[in-house]
């Protein structure tokens, strides 16, 4: 079961039934200014994690993506809306473009530096040796004033690595989680489903029944190592297996999810949307959070991500867009 809804989300939302999805999965405005897009000018306010709040139910989680620069003021309006803030999900990934201005290219530049050669006027003209291996950017001579050589090395940003996933609960309406459970089966995360790989490390058994292990000392007594084949646990840590991020870790074995960015294919050929997430990413989090056959909901659905990924794991989903360009796609992507 899938429902598309082409508008302003508050607005669309007000039309759901209270208590009426399982989960939310979401990738809303990072409230950056992306690419100067107008919808993307500020987070999502507190009314509109009111009204999410409302159509969710009781227990049920929320996993909404943010960048590393407005993070705060994402999580402040979520929990302001009547959320638990239960943790935070970090996805890593090595492709991340730095965008940071060289101080000394700019000193030299204001003081009248010409860059080698001009910018392609065409395609075809992209293999000029002037420019960067990127494409994007004239090569400057070397630093030249006296200023300009004393910011030399100097920029303005770090390299981005890494988007946060916000991990968020709807209170219980009931006494414990498992009364919760059993009545709206609601309020826990998938463990197992979510594991990482077959191999689960291992586990120190003791082998001296009246001695008890430890969880912070570890095992007293006499004890065999035994291989745990159940997969990892996971983690708040999620990677898209480059090199650049595997080389962060001493062990290489498979203890974090993996996922890199979304591929040409993954996307769709028509796909113009600026801020595609990998549909293995977010069927990994709609898993994480969705009890079976539960209902996903994306208030800020895009093309469609969340939406292919709720649908590949069987279950319900509601994506809400107010763009029509991009619920087009979305419908094609869902669907497909």
């Amino acid at each position: 079961m899938s429902l598309l809804l082409q508008g302003d989300c508050l607005e669309q939302m007000q039309s759901l039934n209270d208590n009426s999805v399982d989960s939310i999965v979401t990738d809303p405005p990072y409230g950056i200014k992306f690419m100067a897009k107008r919808w993307d000018h500020n987070v999502p306010d507190i009314e509109i994690w009111q009204e999410a709040l409302r159509v969710l139910k009781p227990g049920g989680h929320l996993l909404c993506a943010c960048g590393t620069r407005t993070q705060h003021r994402m999580v402040v309006n979520i929990e302001d809306a009547g959320f638990e803030i239960r943790d935070v999900v970090t996805w890593m990934y090595g492709s991340g473009f730095p965008k940071s201005l060289n101080i000394s290219k700019a000193i030299d530049k204001a003081a009248g530096v010409k860059p080698i050669g001009i910018k392609p006027a065409s395609l075809g003209m992209a293999n000029n040796p002037q420019w960067n291996e990127l494409k994007n950017q004239l090569i400057m001579p070397e630093t030249t004033t006296d200023d300009a050589k004393q910011w030399e090395g100097w920029g303005t940003a770090l390299k981005p690595a890494c988007e946060f996933f916000t991990l968020a609960r709807k209170p219980l309406s009931e006494k414990t989680v498992a009364e919760n459970v059993l009545k709206w089966g609601t309020g826990g995360i998938n463990i197992d489903d979510c594991r990482v790989g077959e191999d689960g490390g291992t586990k120190d058994i003791p082998t001296n029944h009246g001695i008890k292990s430890n969880q912070v000392y570890g095992v007293y007594g006499s004890c065999e190592t035994k291989k745990l084949t159940q997969g990892r646990f996971p983690a708040n840590l999620i990677h898209d297996g480059s090199q650049e991020v595997l080389d962060l870790f001493p062990d290489k074995n498979s203890r974090f999810f993996y996922c890199p960015k979304a591929s040409k294919k993954d996307r769709g050929i028509d796909n113009k949307h600026p801020t595609v997430k990998p549909t293995a990413l977010m069927r990994y989090l709609c898993r994480l959070i969705t009890p079976p056959n539960g209902v996903v909901l994306d208030p800020y659905m895009g093309s469609g991500s969340t939406g292919k990924a709720a649908i590949r794991e069987g279950f319900g989903f509601v994506g809400i867009e107010i763009d029509e360009d991009y619920h087009e796609i979305a419908k094609a992507r869902v669907v497909a």
